[in-house]
């Protein structure tokens, strides 16, 4: 036996042995998750909540939007994809598995001294594509709407768009590439109007009522609110075949520490949860 192998068997006995005995040294393992901006303060929440539970697992999050996040789970480059949007027959067949973990609204915003208070949602539609373009139409003053929203691929616009039956015909002055970049040009913007998931709603702007009802999550969770969407943890295929550290995870967010997360994050843990 060779001085060098000697050397390498007691450095490999080592590492396995002695090392371990060293908390400082354990080798940290990592999960990624990518995908929807509507879900980061959840995500946030979640990475730094579940590393304080077991500081040997590093988790970390990314925000591209939902078919990104998605794309990224399916090429092996993220372990979690986030999804504020359901898949696409293509991504299903190409073995990619959603598992709803929240319910969410989607606020309809104006800047806090638009007189407009409440909308119908074929109003709504009608301001989306073109049809109205005046808040006076609306009992408003006389001001021009300035139209903002998601960009394309966003998981926030496509349920915005489809839960309202306007997807591919709507007209925007301004897509945004994120849930804060839509807050702040409404925040800024005499006259405009956009939709930003609830959980970054605040005092800057105002959200309005649709069809008679609030932006609560109570009107969500019972199914009152117009604009209410699932949003979805996504793998490559099912859950029992990812390794345990993303299995772990989604344990964890069952639990009631975990739906307590969930709750501060500003979503809403739905009843079949």
């Amino acid at each position: 036996m060779t001085v060098i192998l000697m050397l390498e068997i007691l450095l490999w006995i080592y590492d396995g042995v002695w090392r371990p005995c060293q908390k400082s040294v354990l080798p940290s393992q990592t999960v990624i998750m990518a995908g929807s901006t509507s879900m980061e303060k959840f995500a946030d929440m979640l990475a730094e909540c579940y590393r304080e539970k077991n500081s040997r697992v590093k988790v970390t999050a990314e925000f591209t939007g939902s078919s990104a996040g998605i794309q990224a789970v399916m090429s092996g480059r993220a372990d979690i994809g986030l999804s504020s949007r359901p898949l696409t027959a293509a991504e299903k067949a190409s073995g990619a598995a959603a598992y709803v973990i929240a319910l969410d609204g989607i606020a309809v915003i104006t800047d806090a001294d638009n007189s407009v208070t409440a909308l119908s949602t074929k109003q709504l539609a009608d301001i989306y594509t073109g049809r109205i373009r005046d808040w006076q139409e609306l009992g408003g003053g006389k001001q021009p709407i300035v139209v903002a929203g998601r960009e394309a691929g966003s998981g926030t616009r496509s349920a915005f768009e489809e839960l309202l039956g306007i997807k591919e015909y709507c007209y925007y002055a301004n897509e945004l590439d994120s849930e804060g970049a839509v807050l702040a040009r409404i925040a800024s913007t005499p006259g405009a109007v956009g939709y930003v998931s609830f959980d970054v709603l605040d005092d800057t702007v105002h959200a309005l009522s649709l069809d008679g009802e609030e932006a609560t999550a109570e009107a969500v969770k019972t199914g009152r609110y117009p604009l209410c969407r699932s949003l979805l943890l996504v793998t490559r295929g099912e859950l029992g075949e990812q390794r345990r550290q993303v299995q772990e995870i989604f344990g964890y967010l069952q639990t009631e520490e975990g739906r307590k997360l969930i709750c501060e994050a500003g979503l809403i843990v739905p009843d079949y949860q």
